[in-house]
């Protein structure tokens, strides 16, 4: 198990993102692992695995590729996935998920080449422990196999994460349509937040929600591992050594920056509903960064900045793809993600990011905001000028990331 070949998949426009998180969680040396489409492919140990499943907080699992070959229908998608050694990954007492992506395979159903794969898994595993096989299980199964087709490869891969990596174990409280904990990690790794030798700028979310970004911000700063909060599916396969897996956790949990008593918080958050900083206050009890975050309750067009000189700002605003609009300006609040007086007064938000623009240029001065959003117009409904964009994406939605640099009084980038 030293030498295994996996791809971590990521947010498209993440790639360049996780590539050097890769290399800094692995050690390894550049040239160890490749930028592809979609992810980073990585040639290394079990042990790595473990550790990437543990630290990245880019990824969205760590695959382990089993089989690679040329196929042309389904007959040789089950003898692919007939010749890979299951039984020395996991025992007919774990259940199995076999789930297939394509991009231009000529096979017309995805079913039933999933159906083959099952097949051949079981078949296999009847063969090799005397006639049992393992159960399928839709839901919560103990080893999940992806299945990629390209227009001639079939690609087999085995999933050491389990549940997605986003799911880190801290959000149980949440409201409409949140922003995944990869994406909010994205976010602040494109801006720079945490490069440098200086001192952490403040980091303020004033569209909190449930507290993604301000609780995704503090565990790195706090160094708290992605991973710490929650269990993954190599626990439960032939090769694992619990003992190993213990030290690498114990050595996280060492390493983590216990704040002293009394220290003033240096990240942020604030929401319009008062549900939602309670379920921000309560997913960051859950994270163990309660003390490293200020929640309160306020309008964004209303809320001054939390502490004097230059901080950033980083929110995610509603968007129609994502969260339908609850109601308008001046209309009572909805329950949501969002109160009445931070939606939009007209169809396209120009007039709400109008008025918040105009905030922030008069109560911000020296602030950089960062907006993830998918309307490539918004600098122009912002009038502000943009000093950076970031193509990222939203699970299927195509986002930029704008970098707006506070001037007061003025319109124009620093």
């Amino acid at each position: 198990m030293n030498q295994l070949q996996l791809f971590l998949p990521c947010a498209a426009g993440v790639e360049d993102l996780l590539l050097p998180e890769v290399l800094r969680i692995t050690g390894l040396p550049p040239g160890c692992a490749t930028k592809q489409r979609g992810g980073v492919a990585v040639r290394t140990s079990l042990a790595h695995a473990m550790l990437l499943n543990l630290y990245s907080r880019l990824a969205q699992r760590v695959l382990v590729l089993l089989s690679f070959t040329e196929y042309r229908s389904e007959q040789d998608l089950y003898r692919a996935a007939s010749e890979v050694a299951w039984e020395r990954w996991f025992t007919p007492r774990e259940s199995i998920k076999v789930e297939v992506t394509a991009q231009h395979s000529p096979l017309t159903s995805l079913n039933f080449a999933a159906l083959k794969i099952k097949d051949a898994v079981c078949d296999r595993f009847r063969a090799t422990a005397g006639g049992v096989r393992p159960d399928v299980n839709t839901q919560w199964p103990d080893a999940r196999i992806y299945t990629h087709l390209t227009t001639d490869n079939c690609s087999l891969y085995l999933d050491t994460s389990g549940e997605p990596l986003f799911k880190r174990g801290w959000r149980e409280d949440k409201g409409d349509a949140p922003l995944k904990e990869t994406l909010a990690a994205a976010m602040i790794a494109a801006s720079g937040w945490m490069e440098g030798d200086e001192d952490l700028l403040p980091l303020y979310d004033p569209c909190c929600g449930s507290g993604t970004i301000a609780i995704e911000a503090a565990q790195m700063a706090c160094n708290i591992a992605a991973g710490s909060r929650r269990r993954f599916a190599f626990e439960k396969y032939l090769p694992f050594r619990r003992q190993e897996w213990e030290a690498m956790k114990k050595e996280a949990a060492e390493a983590e920056v216990v704040r002293e008593p009394g220290q003033k918080p240096i990240i942020f958050g604030s929401d319009v509903s008062h549900r939602m900083v309670d379920f921000a206050q309560r997913n960051a009890e859950r994270a163990g960064v309660a003390d490293v975050i200020e929640f309160r309750g306020g309008d964004a067009l209303q809320r001054m900045p939390p502490v004097e000189g230059p901080g950033v700002m980083m929110l995610n605003p509603p968007y129609g793809e994502r969260i339908e609009v609850a109601g308008v300006a001046g209309a009572p609040a909805q329950e949501g993600r969002f109160g009445a007086r931070e939606l939009p007064e007209t169809e396209d938000g120009g007039e709400f990011f109008s008025q918040l623009a105009t905030h922030w240029k008069k109560n911000y001065p020296n602030w950089t905001a960062w907006v993830l959003t998918p309307d490539l117009k918004l600098p122009g409904k912002m009038r502000l000028k943009e000093s950076r964009r970031v193509p990222m994406w939203n699970g299927p939605i195509e986002c930029r990331m704008f970098r707006f640099d506070m001037v007061k009084g003025s319109a124009r980038a620093k």
